[in-house]
């Protein structure tokens, strides 16, 4: 079995905070995700609006779509994550709303409030038995009709996390409550995840 990436009890935001202590960040890219900078680049990039980033580490993301005008909230499960990502934004020059917050505990007040929703990396780093849940997670935060933009990790490696999933386990997980527009391997990853990669459009129905 590869080596895992993390150990420890992952459902505690020590768990997370140890590692942004110590510096094991090797999940970080240390910049936005290629796949993310290029769809912003194309003619028909999402136009902006307001966002949710889950598990937004320390907001490369972030900061890359609020320097693209949409109206941005970050929440990572970690206080170092959200400590850097503010210090990220306000070196960008951009606002970021960065807030400490257990994905599976959101507050009433976010429901149904983001007209999209970003995912990169926090879907692979949480226990596989509670995928369903994180699904039911993203539809409480998007309006109808909102948009969840997804980068999914294939990589196919036992043990994690990172944990892998696949084109099938996606489309089981959402199509019962989202129309998939696109779901496809980017033309553009950092070399180490070349290939092991989906980007995912999916409206909410």
């Amino acid at each position: 079995m590869p080596r895992q990436l993390f150990d420890g009890n992952m459902n505690k935001a020590e768990y997370w905070e140890r590692h942004y202590r110590e510096g094991n960040l090797a999940w970080d890219l240390g910049a936005p995700a290629p796949p993310f900078v290029d769809l912003l680049s194309e003619p028909d990039a999402p136009q902006p609006g307001s966002m949710l980033v889950l598990g937004a580490g320390r907001g490369h993301d972030a900061v890359l779509f609020a320097q693209h005008g949409f109206d941005v909230t970050a929440v990572d499960f970690a206080y170092g994550a959200v400590v850097e990502m503010a210090l990220a934004a306000q070196r960008a020059n951009v606002r970021v709303n960065a807030v400490q917050q257990d994905i599976f505990a959101m507050p009433s007040e976010y429901m149904h409030r983001f007209d999209y929703a970003l995912e990169h990396t926090c879907f692979c780093a949480i226990d596989p038995a509670r995928r369903g849940e994180y699904v039911q997670v993203v539809q409480r935060l998007l309006k109808p009709g909102g948009l969840f933009i997804a980068i999914f990790f294939t990589h196919g490696r036992p043990g994690g996390p990172p944990f892998t999933t696949s084109e099938g386990e996606v489309r089981l997980l959402f199509e019962p409550y989202f129309s998939i527009e696109r779901l496809e391997t980017p033309s553009r990853s950092v070399e180490s995840r070349q290939g092991l990669e989906l980007l995912a459009f999916m409206r909410l129905l």
